[in-house]
């Protein structure tokens, strides 16, 4: 029997923001019964950590060098040819649905290989959306998540003969913002966060702990100095405007996140409770994650999710699937998002095409970790969103210790490059790309980046 899929994406949703994740007050019981009862993956991360480029790795399998989609800037008509791995589920006999945000290419129409299509414009907006429903508008009244889960939870109650794959995509817990076709935000019609009304009065004490990388810029720019032009930009009249109206960095940007994030699994555990009457829930593979990490203030960022830091690539990341995710299982493996597509199609009974660069996560769900990936590429390209993210351009390898940021237009021969020991410094405080004495382990990592670099291009 083909299993069911349900690909819940969360926006913008760090890897510790939900209460099995680690989040010190946040309360998620229906995320964290996925958890429980299924595998969380604890280093799973982002190949390019920014809305766009993200979702069309975890939709085809692809780094970002392959797909395309490099930024936030509207890709419409590419966004139509992506090998989306719906199309590979539809010729396997499953009835294949997105709904929420789609954010690959901005307009909202119905994209190539889904049966049903509910989504929206751009990033949408938190109140009365204007949604498209298989192709045309409508304008609802309600909060966005909420109505968003009544779709979902629509698409999976619906009678069938075949199996079903839900691509079911969040707006929160993005604010509610207005974006051009160049990627920037219109600050005019900026709303900022905005939880569901019932939830305002959420975590009105919470906490989040001060880390030891939450130092202001600069006492971070001389370990970092790729970032001292970038720092001072940061300080443009723009740039303040979207910091200021966000409250970034504060407690209080942090508690409404919470606040948005329980609308966001109330809908999971819609979801549970209707494959449970239906007696499907152990036939349905259910999989929880973010399309990016997010800074909370960590090496002197936010609101930021761009870069190459354990905050902004890290990925909250849970499976459950009874018949082959034991319960409670915790994976320290190497997982990244573009994995999502090759497992899927595995798992319905197909094989992956050439073109997918993840891998299928089922020898991992099954202890078997022999041959399995010690290093990834993660990567970006500078844009046009934000005046200080000028030139900030970088390829980044990720080992099982080590991480390497090359800044590809900042500076003279990697001279502003990065190299972190992550076992003795899980802060990325102290840069080694100058130490004599890791001298050969630079050399090595360099050389990996660049087979990487080569192999995400198909060179």
């Amino acid at each position: 029997m083909k299993p069911n899929f349900i690909v819940i994406l969360v926006d913008d949703l760090r890897y510790d923001e939900f209460g099995a994740g680690g989040h010190p007050y946040m309360k998620t019981p229906h995320v964290d019964r996925l958890a429980a009862e299924g595998a969380l993956f604890e280093r799973a991360f982002h190949t390019t950590p920014i809305c766009s480029p993200n979702r069309a790795s975890i939709v085809t399998g692809q780094y970002a060098s392959r797909h395309g989609i490099i930024d936030n800037v509207a890709r419409d008509a590419m966004s139509q040819r992506l090998p989306n791995y719906h199309l590979a589920l539809q010729k396997l006999g499953y009835e294949t649905g997105h709904v929420g945000k789609w954010h690959m290419g901005n307009d909202g129409m119905p994209r190539p290989g889904y049966h049903h299509w509910v989504s929206f414009d751009g990033h949408g907006s938190l109140n009365d959306p204007r949604l498209n429903v298989n192709g045309a508008y409508e304008t609802r009244s309600g909060y966005m998540t909420d109505l968003l889960n009544q779709e979902a939870l629509a698409f999976v109650e619906r009678k069938r003969s075949k199996p079903f794959a839900l691509f079911f995509a969040h707006k929160a817990v993005h604010p509610d913002a207005h974006q051009a076709a160049d990627g920037t935000l219109d600050m005019s019609r900026f709303g900022g966060y905005i939880p569901a009304e019932r939830h305002r009065g959420l975590y009105a004490n919470g906490v989040f702990p001060k880390k030891p990388n939450m130092l202001s810029a600069r006492g971070l720019v001389r370990q970092k100095p790729a970032w001292a032009d970038a720092f001072e930009l940061k300080r443009s009249k723009h740039s303040r405007a979207l910091l200021d109206a966000i409250q970034a960095g504060s407690q209080e940007e942090i508690r409404q996140r919470a606040r948005m994030m329980a609308s966001v699994d109330e809908g999971v555990g819609m979801l549970l409770e209707a494959l449970a009457r239906q007696k499907r829930l152990d036939d349905t593979l259910i999989l929880f994650l973010g399309d990016n990490g997010y800074f909370f203030g960590e090496h002197g960022l936010g609101p930021e999710r761009r870069f190459a830091y354990e905050e902004g690539i890290r990925a909250p990341f849970v499976l459950r699937y009874p018949r082959r995710a034991k319960a409670g299982a915790r994976i320290r493996d190497l997982v990244i998002c573009p994995d999502i597509a090759p497992t899927l199609i595995e798992f319905a009974g197909g094989r992956p095409g050439a073109q997918v660069q993840g891998r299928s996560l089922a020898p991992l769900l099954a202890g078997r970790r022999r041959g399995w990936r010690k290093s990834f590429l993660v990567e970006y390209w500078a844009e046009q969103a934000m005046p200080w993210l000028v030139g900030m351009t970088y390829k980044a390898v990720r080992t099982d210790r080590h991480k390497l940021i090359h800044w590809v237009n900042r500076g003279v021969a990697g001279e502003l490059d990065e190299l972190y020991d992550l076992e003795r410094d899980p802060w990325e405080l102290k840069n080694l790309v100058r130490s004599t004495r890791h001298a050969a382990l630079r050399t090595s990592l360099r050389r990996d980046l660049r087979r990487l670099v080569a192999d995400a291009l198909g060179i």
